[in-house]
């Protein structure tokens, strides 16, 4: 179809368009970041497996289980997210499902481990957000492509 024939918005819309190269960008992005955030993930549950009394425990926490099993939960997570990163740089098709899905879930744990570490959790929820921004952007170009 011409230009011509298109809607007013479907011709700004069409204006407006990125190319391919940047969907690539932005989904390299997302597997870079998605590696760092994990990394990020994994040393927080190295610091409550290891030595859980650098942490501060709150009185009367509704989500307040034993920092070491907070640990696991985030160094599994941790791990999830750097294997999902490293397949979606590899070109992977359901890295990008699978890396929302996990950076949807590490950004909701890290929401629950704030009374923990605030300033920590802050930044992974931070780079989860990130992640998940750039997965539907460049999802969003592929389809355009």
């Amino acid at each position: 179809m011409s230009q011509a024939k298109q809607s007013p918005a479907r011709q700004s819309a069409a204006k407006h368009q990125m190319p391919a190269p940047w969907a690539h960008g932005v989904s390299t992005f997302a597997g870079i970041m998605m590696i760092v955030g994990g990394a990020f993930q994994a040393l927080e549950a190295i610091a409550a497996i290891v030595n859980d009394k650098y942490l501060v425990v709150l009185p009367n926490y509704v989500y307040a289980f034993d920092l070491t099993v907070w640990g696991w939960i985030h160094l599994l997570i941790g791990l999830a997210l750097v294997a999902i990163g490293i397949s979606l740089l590899m070109g992977q098709g359901w890295a990008r499902v699978a890396g929302i899905v996990v950076a949807g879930i590490a950004a909701l744990i890290n929401f629950t481990w704030l009374p923990y570490a605030p300033f920590w959790a802050i930044v992974v929820i931070a780079i989860d957000v990130l992640v998940i921004w750039a997965l539907v952007s460049s999802r969003q170009q592929a389809k355009v492509a």
